[in-house]
């Protein structure tokens, strides 16, 4: 019989572990219950819509989902649904037909209890008590503090691959292998799970995959239509795969992709002063750094003699967070599945090891400019594979490079004449001072250029004449400014929390008042300049659409913007001398900077 010390000292351990987790989220506990903002309601907008049957692919248009977020009831919210898989809402859905902060709320305790499960589950698997478990989990506890105050997903995420796990390791790999496939119609994040399956021989797993892939694409055919998916398939998922969400260049996005972007890629207002300006580079690098990846992981696992599923299991989830190209500080709390597979069999200078990077991937670390959370994930990736990589043959190693090189530098060359197509290539961009992230829909007027202008909390209105720039604010997102003519006051739809209401503003007396109009009118797609010999026009569907110049008496045409990525909403300089358009070349989808086209020499 245990002394009654040590019963009551065991009794005070998960006690301990419930209070120091308290005491260590509490900030993001309280935060994440009382307030609606940050990412949740992207997820919980795109439920809404889905509900009511709005069409997915307007979904991937930041001015109109920014507006279906104000009319869902989020005030001074910005969010963006892009690069979101067509279904990656589905989980929120349920959800969706409760009030957002209310929805929030059970989010959040959803999210604890599948943390919980998590523990569980890895306690049961490995045998570490579910105390130590937790204690690893408070040391990432950057990571956990963001998921539980923005409302994100990747508690759930983490939920669903360790369950995948638990079915491989109990040999149920077709019920591995769906979920997986169910996975990533959700979050792209396990899609090389398929060639992993393939690599271990788990034909039933990589049947399962296939099945619920196939299951979750007819499933978005049949909620959103085909064209809508197609949509996703073949303009959305190309662009997030190239680098990046949001802002492609940030280092708060530790990603391969933008490192590359970074250190190679200018870009007058997100990346001005890059490193190397040499964009070959990274067309180059960033598939042969992927292929690698690819390469590395699949050799290496094929060729190991032994069979060490929770070795294997751990390097391929590593191997994923390399591969993404949307990674947040909330993103690594999927290390602690990988992490504690590791440390059952590991020695004491590993163990050490494995802590201490898990804790510093989960951390808030400055200096984000260096990518050390890049270059920390490459060195897990290397020393937990060392052994595995040591194994690969010579040749295959070799004859591997040498595929990846030719393939990369195909790639590249293809991507280079795509990208001297682009606006960046030929014409000023315009409004770079301002300190926005995007800038669309411009209208050109005797008192200067307006266009709707992204801030800090809200899209405003901004006003650049003599190279100096004004910013329009109310209570409420200004979207869609438009005007009759170049005398007449600047219309605007202003967006509030569940109503929307058309203004206007009058440059001469700078005076906001109701407007007329009972919507705002679409953009043209072709645009006759002012003196009548030129038109400006669009051809293409959103999100790869390019600038077009038709010589009205010769009938000639010339294209003024292309590239893979989307120019649009032109318009005309009062003299007929040039075009200003917006174009998302060089940014993320969606993300438009604005442009100034000259009129070639007549």
């Amino acid at each position: 019989m245990a002394p009654l010390g040590g019963r009551i000292s065991s009794a005070l351990i998960p006690l301990v572990v419930a209070g120091g987790f308290v005491g260590v989220m509490w900030s993001s506990l309280r935060t994440g219950w009382t307030q609606r903002s940050t990412d949740f309601p992207n997820y919980y907008t795109a439920a809404v819509l889905a509900r009511h049957g709005e069409p997915l692919h307007k979904y991937y248009n930041w001015t109109w989902f920014e507006k279906q977020l104000s009319l869902a009831g989020f005030e001074a919210q910005l969010g963006a649904y892009t690069p979101q898989t067509p279904l990656a809402m589905l989980p929120m859905v349920a959800l969706a037909g409760y009030k957002p902060l209310v929805a929030r709320r059970l989010w959040l305790l959803v999210n604890l209890i599948l943390l919980g499960v998590v523990i569980g589950l890895l306690s049961r698997f490995t045998e570490f008590r579910w105390e130590w478990i937790s204690m690893l989990v408070v040391l990432g506890k950057g990571s956990l503090a963001t998921n539980i105050l923005y409302g994100q997903y990747y508690v759930f995420l983490l939920f669903l691959i360790t369950i995948t796990f638990c079915l491989l390791d109990r040999r149920r790999d077709m019920a591995s292998g769906l979920l997986a496939g169910i996975t990533t119609g959700l979050k792209l994040y396990t899609a090389p799970l398929l060639v992993y399956f393939a690599v271990e021989r788990k034909w039933r797993a990589v049947a399962g995959m296939t099945l619920a892939i196939g299951f979750m694409a007819a499933l978005a055919i049949t909620l959103f239509g085909w064209g809508d998916v197609w949509h996703y398939a073949s303009r959305v998922l190309p662009r997030t795969l190239e680098g990046g969400s949001i802002d492609p260049y940030n280092p708060g996005n530790p990603t391969l992709a933008t490192f590359l972007g970074h250190t190679f890629v200018s870009e007058p207002q997100l990346n001005p002063t890059p490193i190397f300006d040499a964009p070959w580079m990274c067309f180059l690098l960033l598939p042969a750094v992927r292929l690698g990846l690819m390469a590395c992981t699949t050799l290496g696992i094929g060729f190991t003699k032994t069979d060490d599923l929770d070795q294997d299991f751990a390097w391929a989830v590593i191997a994923l967070l390399l591969l993404s190209t949307s990674v947040a500080s909330y993103t690594f709390i999927l290390l602690l599945l990988p992490v504690v597979l590791l440390l059952k069999t590991a020695g004491l200078r590993k163990r050490v090891f494995l802590i201490v990077s898990y804790t510093l991937l989960n951390a808030h670390l400055q200096a984000n400019w260096l990518f050390p959370k890049v270059l920390l994930l490459v060195i897990l990736f290397v020393v937990i594979g060392w052994d595995r990589l040591k194994s690969v043959p010579p040749i295959w190693s070799c004859s591997a490079v040498a595929v990846i090189l030719v393939f990369s530098a195909v790639d590249a060359k293809m991507r280079m004449m795509d990208y001297a197509a682009e606006p960046g290539r030929r014409y000023p961009q315009i409004a770079i001072e301002h300190e926005g992230l995007l800038a669309s829909y411009p209208v050109i007027s005797q008192f200067g250029l307006f266009y709707q202008c992204m801030e800090s909390d809200r899209y405003a209105l901004c006003w650049l004449r003599d190279g100096k720039i004004d910013h329009i604010r109310l209570d409420g997102q200004i979207l869609h400014p438009s005007a009759t003519t170049a005398s007449s006051s600047i219309s605007f739809e202003l967006v509030a929390p569940h109503k929307s209401t058309m203004m206007e503003f009058d440059p001469a007396i700078r005076a906001v008042r109701l407007s007329g109009q009972i919507a705002p009118p679409e953009p043209a797609a072709d645009v006759r300049s002012p003196d009548g010999k030129w038109i400006a026009r669009i051809s293409g569907i959103e999100g790869s659409r390019q600038l077009w110049l038709d010589n009205v008496a010769t009938k000639e045409t010339m294209r003024m913007a292309g590239g893979r990525c989307d120019n649009a909403y032109p318009a005309w300089e009062l003299d007929s001398s040039a075009i200003v358009f917006a174009s998302d070349c060089g940014r993320a989808y969606g993300l438009h900077a604005l442009y100034r086209a000259p009129i070639p020499s007549r």
